[in-house]
This record gives C-alpha cells, sequence and structure tokens, in this order.
C-alpha cells in the first residue's frame, strides 16, 4: 500500500529542540530541466528536509506545474510541501481556486506573497477584485483555508519598495497577525544584517519563528544579477575574491561554497531555528554545506 504522509504545518518543523530545513524550488522550462530537478532532489531529501517548497512563474505563469511538482515530491519522496502564492494578476476569487486545488493534491503549507510587480512596470497594482497586500491573502488563506500551514516572508535588509526599515517591519507584523505562522527571510550575504534585523524583530513583539534564507553562491554572475533584483548586498571582501577568479567556474564555485558554510555555521551557532536554501533546483553546493556543517537536527 502507498505511504500516506500525514498532515504537516511548516512551523511543526521549529521550537522544542527542533531545526528546520527547507528547500526552495522553481518550475523547469522543459522536460530535461524537470527530469534534473527530481535527480537533484534525490540527493537534497537524504538531508531529511522539514518540507520542500515551490515557486511559480511571473504573473502565475506556472501555476499549474508548481502544482504538479509539489504534489510528486509529496507522494514520491514523502516530504510535506508548500506552495507560492501571490496576489499578482489574480482576484481573490482565483486565488481561492488555487487554494483548493491546492488543498485538493495534498498540499501542506502556503509561502503567501504579495509579489513583484509583472515586467515593464514599476508598482504593483491589484487586479480588480484582487488584493493589494501579502496579509490580505493570508488573512484570506487562515479564515476560509484554515488546513494550511501559512508563511509570509521577512527581507533583513529591507524591502526594495518599503519606505523605511520600521514601515517593511511594520508590514511584516501585519503579515503575522494577519495568521502567518513562520517568516522566511530574503537571502542575504552578511549575517550581521540579519542579527540587526532579529533584533528589530524581537523588539517589534513577533513571536513566530525567524527563518534565515541562504543562496549559496555558484556563480559570481547569476548572483549578482540576483542580488540586483532583490536589493540585497553582496560582501565587499566576497566580491573581490569572485571578481579576481574572472571566468574560473570552478574557483567561484568552491569560493561560494565556502563563504556559505562559513555563514550557516555562524547562523546556526546563534541558535537560528532553521534555514531555507534557496537551491535553484541543483544539490551540490548544499549538499556540500549539509555536509560539513552538520546542522542541529532535532
Amino acid at each position: 500500500m502507498p505511504t500516506v504522509l500525514p498532515h504537516f504545518r511548516a512551523s511543526q518543523a521549529y521550537g522544542s529542540g527542533k531545526f528546520g530545513l527547507s528547500f526552495e524550488l522553481f518550475p523547469p522550462k522543459n522536460a530535461e530541466g524537470e527530469a534534473s530537478l527530481y535527480e537533484h532532489l534525490k540527493q537534497l531529501v537524504a538531508f531529511k528536509p522539514s518540507y520542500v517548497t515551490c515557486t511559480y512563474g511571473a504573473g502565475g505563469s506556472t501555476r499549474d506545474k508548481t502544482l504538479d511538482i509539489v504534489a510528486r515530491v509529496r507522494s514520491e519522496f514523502h516530504c510535506p510541501v508548500a506552495s507560492h502564492l501571490t496576489c499578482v494578476g489574480s482576484t481573490a476569487e482565483e486565488l481561492r481556486g488555487y487554494l483548493r486545488d491546492a488543498q485538493a493534491r495534498g498540499v501542506d503549507n502556503i509561502v503567501a506573497l504579495r509579489g513583484d510587480p509583472p515586467k515593464g512596470q514599476t508598482e504593483f497594482k491589484p487586479v480588480e477584485g484582487g488584493l493589494r497586500y501579502a496579509s490580505e491573502l493570508v488573512g484570506l488563506i487562515k479564515n476560509e483555508f484554515p488546513s494550511f500551514g501559512i508563511a509570509v516572508a521577512g527581507y533583513p535588509e529591507t524591502h526594495q519598495e518599503a519606505v523605511s526599515a520600521q514601515s517593511d517591519l511594520d508590514n511584516l507584523k501585519r503579515k503575522v497577525d494577519a495568521g502567518g505562522e513562520i517568516v522566511i527571510t530574503q537571502l542575504f550575504y552578511d549575517n550581521d544584517d540579519f542579527f540587526r534585523f532579529r533584533e528589530r524583530y524581537d523588539a517589534a513583539g513577533i513571536k513566530v519563528p525567524l527563518v534565515p534564507g541562504l543562496l549559496p553562491i555558484t556563480n559570481f554572475a547569476q548572483v549578482k544579477r540576483i542580488t540586483a533584483l532583490c536589493g540585497a548586498k553582496l560582501p565587499a571582501s566576497l566580491v573581490l575574491q569572485l571578481e579576481g577568479q574572472g571566468d574560473n567556474a570552478e574557483a567561484q564555485f568552491e569560493s561560494g561554497v565556502a563563504a556559505s558554510i562559513e555563514q550557516a555555521r555562524g547562523l546556526a551557532a546563534a541558535s537560528v531555528p532553521g534555514i531555507h536554501f534557496y537551491v535553484l533546483n541543483k544539490s551540490q553546493a548544499t549538499a556540500r554545506i549539509l555536509s560539513e556543517v552538520q546542522l542541529p537536527r532535532g
């Protein structure tokens, strides 16, 4: 008989001696990429993640594929899953439809986000009948689909659209007050940025687990593009090191992974409740980090 995986809220991965480990995937563009994703995932699940999340394309362009992926991960790897969901391009009723579909396919958790403005737009504008804020989406899920666990996003270096760090933190508190059960941070590369954010987070009275999100550097050009899009910064010393390696891909990988190992060690030593890895559908870097760091799993 097939294994029946019990329902699992992501918040259960943290606290009482537990250390949560999660991986974030994205829907591949073709069948070759999808086959590669599952091969890499075989290596990652050996580390027994608490759950696996999957994003979707801009404007919800890969929502069906996202559900295909998380449903397969849940059934094939017997791992709890979370689907991302944004307000972009959807009415509230369309969001309800997606949540009903996700529920029917065994999704355990939703990562609730406002989402970035569509390409070519400089500010977010909801469609008619849509939602303007992530806190509204969180409230909809909490009130109408209470079986889902809910994760929300936090920004150690402040969201690019926020008028101030304080307003950004106030917005995060609204998301948690509306029903967010864990906060997963945007990627960052200086642990001091996270620690300062955590101090302000605690001072604001936010009580849910604050989980750092790490993106291992495996390619300097790639990570420069990603950090430019999300407003994260790279330490100057690491930039100089990577720039000095020119087009040497192997050297960039080794330097980037070494930096991520030290970052993960520093976070684990500072008693974070877990770590969320942005794996970019690959396993080598994250597997190396986890093999080296030996995170304290509960």
